[in-house]
C-alpha cells in the first residue's frame, strides 16, 4: 500500500487533471437516489475531491478522507471543505454514514485487507446504509503502473462478498473507462445495501 500511496503523492497533480472533470454524473446519481434527504456521505478515498463536490452542490452532508497527503490539499482547495489524512484501515466510526463511496478507491488493497476493510464500511454505514464501490474488472492482483490493484468480476466479487455478513448485493454492472482514450478498459461497479 505504502507504494501506491507513493505514487499518488508524486503524481498527485497529473491524476487529478485526468479525473477532475470526467463526467460520472450518471453513477453519482444512481447512488445519491439510494440515500434519503441530507444523507451524510462518506467519500473513502476522494482523489481529486470531484465527487465530494458534486455531492455538496447536492445538498449532501460530506466528509472526505485520502491516504494521500497530496490529494487532501487538492481536494481540501477544490471542494472548500476539511479533507482528513487517513488510511482506510483506521475507519473505525460506527453507525454514522447513510452512504459510502468508495470510487476507485479500496481496489488497492489486497483481497486480505480489502475483507477488513469492507468489514470497517459495513459497521459505519447505518441500517440499510449503501456503498458504491468499483474495481477493474478482471483476474489481475499485483503491481500495475507503480500501483497496487485487486481486479473483481461479477463471479469473484459474489464469493468475496459471502464472507462478510449484514452486505448484499444490490446492484452490479459494467462499464467502460470513461477517460479518454481508455474506453477499451472494462470497470465493475456495485451498490451494497446493509441488511
Amino acid at each position: 500500500m505504502e507504494k501506491t500511496i507513493d505514487y499518488y503523492n508524486l503524481n498527485a497533480k497529473t491524476f487529478t487533471a485526468g479525473t477532475i472533470s470526467v463526467d460520472f454524473e450518471d453513477i453519482q446519481k444512481r447512488f445519491l437516489n439510494k440515500l434519503p434527504q441530507h444523507a451524510i456521505i462518506l467519500d473513502f478515498g476522494c482523489g481529486s475531491g470531484r465527487d465530494t463536490k458534486y455531492f455538496l452542490e447536492q445538498g449532501f452532508r460530506v466528509e472526505a478522507i485520502d491516504g494521500s497527503k497530496e490529494l487532501c490539499k487538492i481536494a481540501r482547495e477544490y471542494t472548500g471543505i476539511a479533507v482528513k489524512h487517513m488510511f482506510f484501515q483506521e475507519l473505525n466510526d460506527k453507525g454514522k454514514y447513510d452512504g459510502i463511496w468508495a470510487c476507485s478507491s479500496i481496489l488497492h488493497l489486497p483481497i486480505v485487507e480489502l475483507e477488513s476493510v469492507i468489514r470497517k464500511m459495513e459497521k459505519a454505514l447505518n441500517q440499510k446504509g449503501v456503498i458504491y464501490t468499483s474495481f477493474k474488472f478482471g483476474t489481475f492482483t499485483g503491481e500495475r503502473n507503480g500501483r497496487y490493484f485487486t481486479d473483481m468480476t461479477e463471479d469473484s466479487f459474489t464469493d468475496f462478498l459471502k464472507k462478510i455478513d449484514n452486505l448484499t448485493v444490490e446492484e452490479l454492472w459494467v462499464t467502460s473507462d470513461v477517460r479518454p482514450g481508455r474506453s477499451d478498459e472494462k470497470w465493475l461497479n456495485l451498490i451494497l445495501r446493509k441488511i
